[in-house]
């Protein structure tokens, strides 16, 4: 007699969060086909994360889809549901060796993958929101291919110093870390607003009026201490996906 599928209810505040935040980076147009993945560390060393399973787009996400590993377990990708090869050795990787990244998201959002094509990939403080980035962004000028396990480890090598929070990867797309999924999101929201910004002002072909490092250091201080912002983005997120009626949560 067939057992019962036992449905995965977790960690389900973090599923919650996470699914909601994969639903509404689709709605910004932030994901790209079934490729890209966001990942959340649920026990206290960060070595045990969800992630979202192989091949599904980002709108049918669903909170006891997501799946659980463990970093450290090298039989990950023997598993009758193991995830994508280049989310296990990016995110694994990141998760392994840096325990201050409880929330990993990367995308190939088209404003960042821009950003990351450009010879000099630096985002400078050109307004509000670029500043929030200021001194806290880190670009990677070594793309050597898809993120499987050696790749991954590479980058995950650039997350060392905790004051990085974003990852500019050069010829490929971004990465942000966080402590929690509103954290995180509100990071990849804003660097997604911030690049386009950047971008749509190089287009004019005008010169740029860049903030002197003082000022930006203090926006970027102003936007740390800004009192919960990021939280109350993603609680409106999800009160807007469940007026809706959207499924996420299942």
């Amino acid at each position: 007699m067939n057992q019962p599928t036992r449905i995965n209810i977790d960690h389900m505040t973090e599923r919650c969060d996470l699914a909601a935040a994969f639903r509404w980076t689709a709605r910004e147009g932030m994901h790209e086909g079934v490729a890209n993945h966001f990942s959340l560390a649920v026990n206290a060393e960060g070595t045990q994360f969800l992630i979202n399973p192989f091949g599904r787009h980002f709108t049918r996400i669903r909170a006891t889809e997501l799946l659980l590993l463990d970093a450290n377990d090298a039989a990950t990708l023997d598993r009758p549901d193991a995830p994508d090869p280049t989310a296990w050795g990016l995110h694994g990787s990141i998760h392994r060796a840096c325990p201050h990244a409880r929330c990993v998201m990367h995308v190939h959002s088209v404003h960042a993958t821009v950003l990351a094509c450009l010879a000099d990939s630096r985002l400078p403080p050109v307004d509000q929101n670029t500043a929030m980035f200021f001194n806290r962004h880190v670009v990677d000028e070594h793309y050597g291919g898809m993120a499987f396990g050696d790749e991954g480890a590479r980058c995950a090598a650039m997350l060392s110093d905790p004051k990085v929070r974003t990852m500019i990867m050069g010829n490929h797309g971004v990465l942000v870390i966080g402590e929690t999924v509103a954290e995180t999101f509100n990071r990849l929201y804003y660097f997604e607003r911030a690049a386009e910004t950047y971008i749509r002002a190089l287009q004019t072909g005008r010169p740029l009026r860049v903030l002197s490092d003082e000022i930006a250091e203090k926006t970027a201080r102003e936007w740390e201490e800004y009192p919960d912002l990021a939280g109350r983005f993603l609680s409106e997120i999800r009160a807007m996906l469940d007026a809706e009626g959207s499924d996420y949560a299942g």
